[in-house]
């Protein structure tokens, strides 16, 4: 009995080891991991952010393309992908006057194609 109280207490007293241990384990291959995937993302990450240095002027210019044919974000609704694939962009108030026509009314034509 007493051979069996003492096991106990030694196993009692060791599980802290035991788990500070296992928690050290657990952040050196938790560090260990994340290491490794650092060094793979890295060539991936460098080639990115080239691409985002490269794209930076094309973007620029899309965005003063845009500023000279829009002049207020703010006025549009979110763009809209309709099921067809047409993009529509609405206006969130609609324009108080519709555009004048750009070309003439064509004068009315009878049945046999005389003008009236």
């Amino acid at each position: 009995m007493k051979i069996i109280a003492t096991a106990l207490i030694v196993a009692t007293a060791a599980l802290p080891v035991a788990a500070q241990e296992e928690d050290s384990l657990m952040k050196r291959g938790l560090r260990l991991f994340m290491e490794g995937l650092m060094e793979e993302m890295e060539p991936t990450l460098r080639d990115f952010g080239e691409l985002a240095e490269n794209a930076a002027p094309f973007l620029q210019e899309m965005q003063r393309s845009l500023g000279e044919v829009v002049e207020d974000f703010d006025a549009y609704h979110a763009p809209e992908i309709l099921p067809n694939g047409d993009i529509v962009i609405r206006r969130k108030t609609p324009l108080t006057d519709p555009l004048p026509p750009t070309e003439p009314a064509l004068p009315p034509i009878d049945d046999r194609g005389i003008d009236l």
